[in-house]
């Protein structure tokens, strides 16, 4: 990837695309960031040798970025994108990482005609295991929409959709999930405190079990349900267990009304 880079936001998402993109070959000479924050952008500059501003409005006004990055938290980005507008244009597509904001709420900063792409990225992106789902407005050339892919496959898988509003069920799936799987961790470590385990084991086999099962799920070809009932013989304690579970008013019912209340706020956040 030869493209010039504007990152803008190196926080804990931002930081993980920036690592990704390096560790792929992409050269920190292609790379700006602007990182507002003194301490993170000293650490940035130093650990990653990339050139980093504490404002848009520092950057060399000759500079012409290919993809401008927008990693900054979407209650930040009303102060943020209007400050690079300067760089719409037909050689720069805008690739943005914020929950929310919508296509048409760029185009309303950058310009009709600005090339868009917004992506919803989760937090395994930080280890290179991310799962991210892009979407792309019809000023995005075949090229760009190349060089967005490249970009989000160097922090995991990327899937591309053309309905926009695809991405409000994403971000409650997709986005927040790591959140839900972090929390059947606790739940785990909980109950079996509650069964009788000390708290240290308790804690030690509900992570190394639920990421155990992430990478089996992810090394096999088989079905979820494949592999779960592989574990559960009939009339056994995990049988015994999935019928609690997997009843009327087990888990899928209260999965389905967290997802359908995720969703619903991401839609209301649209902007």
């Amino acid at each position: 990837m030869r493209a010039r880079i504007l990152l803008v936001g190196c926080g804990r998402m931002g930081g993980a695309m920036l690592s990704g993109w390096l560790d792929r070959g992409v050269a920190a000479s292609q790379v700006l960031v602007v990182e507002p924050a003194p301490a993170r952008a000293e650490s940035v500059r130093r650990e990653r040798g990339v050139t980093v501003h504490a404002s848009a409005e520092a950057i060399d006004p000759a500079f012409r970025p290919d993809v401008v990055a927008f990693a900054v938290k979407p209650q930040n980005m009303d102060e943020v994108a209007p400050l690079c507008r300067r760089h719409a244009g037909p050689g720069t597509v805008f690739l943005s990482i914020a929950a929310g904001k919508t296509i048409a709420y760029f185009e309303r900063r950058l310009g009709a005609g600005a090339a868009i792409v917004r992506a919803m990225p989760n937090a395994p992106a930080a280890v290179g295991r991310g799962m991210t789902v892009a979407c792309p407005s019809p000023a995005v050339t075949a090229t760009q929409r190349t060089l967005c892919d490249n970009l989000l496959s160097a922090i995991g898988e990327v899937a591309w959709i053309e309905d926009e509003a695809l991405l409000d069920p994403v971000t409650a799936v997709s986005g927040g999930g790591p959140a839900y799987v972090f929390l059947l961790v606790e739940c785990l470590a909980e109950a079996g405190i509650a069964a009788g385990l000390p708290e240290d084991l308790a804690q030690r086999i509900a992570r190394a079990t639920v990421s155990g099962s992430g990478e089996l799920l992810s090394q096999s070809s088989e079905p979820p349900e494949a592999l779960r009932e592989a574990v559960a013989n009939p009339g056994g304690t995990t049988a015994e267990a999935l019928k609690v579970l997997m009843a009327d008013d087990g888990w899928q019912p209260l999965v389905t009304r967290a997802i359908a209340a995720a969703t619903a706020r991401s839609r209301e956040l649209a902007g």
